[in-house]
């Protein structure tokens, strides 16, 4: 598997600077997805990056993130942030956010405000995730499938969770810049009856269907619904309990890799061929020879799925570039915190004018 380096990974951007030989900073960044959020301090200097305190928040108990923020840095009053980042799931366009999956708005101003902090800054959560591939070693990937590193080229970083998140990195002959994307609102593209199927029955719910409605956690549970609903398949009256009681996608992933329930399996092995197929789509469309790497909650939680031969067959059907991608390089990114990891490494190494 190729090395992943930091400087290989330090997009080429006026305003990035590393941060070395001068007093410690006191960074504080965020990562605010739509179930949980996680924030941490931390403390970088000569080039490093030391966490001081972290703590995770859910994100629906609070009315705003600014009182989220607010509690964090009363529990370390002796060391204020001098910068703040906030990788967040949704477009950033001037400093502003609309949260996607907690219908709420966050700007930049908002937490200028709450904090006192100049230098804040939001990103989306994906391109957090892609700075912070700058921050891991390898033990932090799993390798689905090595290609031919040596060719090299743009990346690209798909992430299910609570909603699905896509990004690229930009490979320019030297450095790789990441950017945001929100391909995960495009449509949904069936394949066969099932497909169509089930797209009737989203259409039904949502009336516009994007991959997002499919591959994620939301998307595990509507799927099973619809082989429970239309295809009538049969839910044993425990599992209706634990569904009730617990996370429905993780109560249907880990019945469908514990083999329990053949409705369970199946959900999952539709959720891993959807996964597989938009895989390839964003591969295509970013000409992502230099790796794919799959992120998010949902993908380091059902590693046995991934690993099956199911998802590189399906990641494989497309059309007549099927060489173009077995060459592609396939990581898992096992890492929770890379995107937490991102946002500080943006926050550190930006230097505001």
């Amino acid at each position: 598997m190729q090395q992943i380096n930091e400087q290989q990974f330090l997009p080429r951007f006026t305003r990035m600077n590393r941060a070395s030989g001068k007093a410690p900073l006191h960074v504080l960044a965020g990562d605010l997805g739509g179930t949980k959020t996680r924030l941490a301090l931390f403390e970088a200097k000569d080039g490093s990056m030391e966490v001081i305190h972290e703590h995770i928040y859910r994100s629906r108990d609070y009315a705003s993130f600014t009182e989220i923020i607010k509690d964090f840095i009363a529990q370390q009053p002796e060391r204020p942030p001098q910068r703040i980042c906030i990788g967040v799931a949704g477009p950033v366009i001037k400093g502003r956010v609309e949260l996607t999956n907690l219908s709420k708005e966050l700007t930049v101003t908002d937490i200028q405000t709450a904090t006192g902090v100049e230098e804040t800054m939001l990103i989306n959560d994906l391109e957090a995730t892609a700075y912070g591939l700058a921050t891991i070693g390898e033990d932090s990937l799993l390798t689905l499938h090595r290609g031919e590193p040596e060719t090299g080229g743009n990346m690209a970083i798909i992430a299910p969770g609570t909603g699905l998140g896509e990004a690229g990195m930009y490979w320019d002959g030297a450095l790789y810049a990441p950017f945001a994307t929100e391909g995960g609102h495009c449509d949904f593209a069936p394949r066969n009856e099932l497909d169509m199927d089930l797209l009737q029955y989203l259409q039904e719910k949502y009336q516009i269907v994007s991959w997002e409605r499919l591959v994620s956690g939301p998307g595990i549970y509507d799927t099973f619904r619809f082989l429970r609903d239309v295809r009538h398949m049969h839910v044993p009256d425990w599992l209706d309990q634990e569904l009730l009681e617990k996370d429905p996608a993780a109560v249907i992933s880990t019945n469908a890799i514990q083999q329990k329930v053949s409705i369970c399996i199946k959900t999952m092995e539709l959720f891993v061929r959807y996964l597989a197929r938009e895989a390839a789509n964003l591969v295509f469309k970013m000409k992502a020879t230099g790796g794919l790497f799959l992120g998010g909650g949902i993908p380091p939680r059902i590693v046995p799925l991934l690993e099956d031969n199911n998802f590189y067959h399906h990641y494989l059907q497309g059309d007549r570039l099927i060489a173009l991608l077995a060459t592609v390089p396939i990581h898992v990114i096992i890492n929770d915190k890379a995107a937490l990891r991102g946002a500080a490494y943006y926050a550190v190494n930006r230097e505001n004018s």
